[in-house]
């Protein structure tokens, strides 16, 4: 391990475009002091946003990659971090270390949807206190194969040290494996979609949504019908509006994920992208159905007339009353909102898919090298 003249440790966060550049560029205002209130030593915190995983999830290809980058630098430390689900012998991968090259390599949807920002700090500084230490300068003396990171995780999470073959760079890895290893990666790569941001990219399917839902308020004939479904019909009703609504978005946004490879990891990829993508566009569309729920109801507690409803059902308008037509209302909304979804830019829907977002950042590559 080596250190600039004026003694202090060069660390550069190589991050992938979008949500990593942005964790990382959090990390670079704190990291600092925190390193050297830990080690005792004075730290350079860089951040290089780049698509270094255009076109690939193979970590030796990767690990290439990050070790020529270090090598055209002056980096004493590299750790790079990308929003990539990556594997390792069949197992979902945490962070591989290598300390003879100063580098590490993290993937941020292992470390699960909670805490996700506290959690990728902690990783990072773990890796990188590892990184500098005086028993990492000695690697030949003292292989750190199975020095231990630290608790960058919960105590109950299901990460533990992974096999490492002997060619590859790497002299220290995490991995998470069973189904709560892979729930947790389905929930970072949700938190890594960022699915917020499909409420802002549906406007025109919003607005779509809202016209009718106001002139559906107004209509005798749902007030009758709303009257008349009972709770597991509106549940029935809206369920069905939601999925109609997921099912459009990500067939006219092209969000399916099909793999060119016949491999079993590579079905198992696409179907984790896939799982991702639905639960993203899900949680999304359900903030947009929530929120007309509470539009509908302001609108038909302002419009709606007592009398003029009850000649009509003849039932007195009560709250329930109210109730039950914002919900009805809701989910024929929903079904319009769809329908308005596809004048909307894709560029937002997209963002939810990483199949999608592997493609921004080969163009990026390209137009890079051009």
């Amino acid at each position: 391990m080596r250190e600039s003249s004026q003694d202090v440790t060069v660390v550069a966060l190589l991050a992938d475009p979008d949500a990593p550049t942005e964790i990382a560029q959090h990390m670079a205002r704190v990291l600092p002091a925190r390193l050297a209130r830990k080690s005792g030593r004075r730290f350079d915190v860089q951040v290089v946003s780049e698509p270094f995983t255009a076109g690939t999830e193979d970590l030796s290809t990767l690990t290439r990659r990050i070790v020529d980058r270090k090598r055209a630098e002056s980096w004493d430390i590299v750790v790079a971090l990308t929003d990539l689900p990556l594997h390792s012998h069949g197992r979902k991968l945490v962070v591989d270390l290598s300390h003879e090259h100063g580098l590490a390599l993290l993937s941020l949807p292992s470390l699960g949807g909670l805490r996700f920002e506290r959690r990728a700090l902690r990783a990072v500084e773990q890796a990188v206190l590892s990184l500098a230490s005086p028993r990492a300068a000695r690697a030949e003396e003292s292989p750190p194969r199975h020095q231990p990171l630290g608790r960058f995780a919960s105590r109950f999470a299901p990460i533990h040290p992974g096999p490492i073959d002997e060619e590859e760079t790497a002299d220290l890895r995490y991995i998470v494996s069973g189904p709560r290893g892979y729930l947790r990666v389905l929930g970072g790569m949700v938190r890594a979609n960022r699915p917020w941001r499909l409420v802002p990219g549906l406007s025109k399917a919003l607005a779509a949504a809202l016209a009718t839902g106001a002139v559906a308020t107004v209509n005798s004939t749902l007030w009758r019908l709303s009257e008349a479904l009972s709770t597991p019909r509106l549940v029935i009703a809206m369920v069905g509006s939601l999925a109609l609504m997921i099912g459009w978005l990500i067939v006219d946004a092209h969000l399916w994920h099909r793999s060119a490879e016949a491999s079993p990891e590579a079905r198992k990829r696409a179907a984790l992208y896939n799982a991702s993508t639905v639960v993203t566009v899900g949680i999304g569309v359900l903030v947009c159905y929530a929120g007309l729920m509470v539009i509908n109801l302001v609108w038909a507690l302002f419009i709606l007339n007592d009398r003029v409803f009850a000649s009509i059902t003849r039932t007195p308008l009560h709250a329930s009353e109210y109730w039950a037509l914002s919900w009805f209302v809701a989910s024929i909304a929903t079904v319009g909102g769809a329908l308005g979804s596809g004048l909307d830019s894709d560029e937002a829907i997209r963002a939810a898919a990483y199949s999608k977002r592997e493609q921004e950042r080969r163009r990026m590559l390209e137009d890079d090298g051009d």
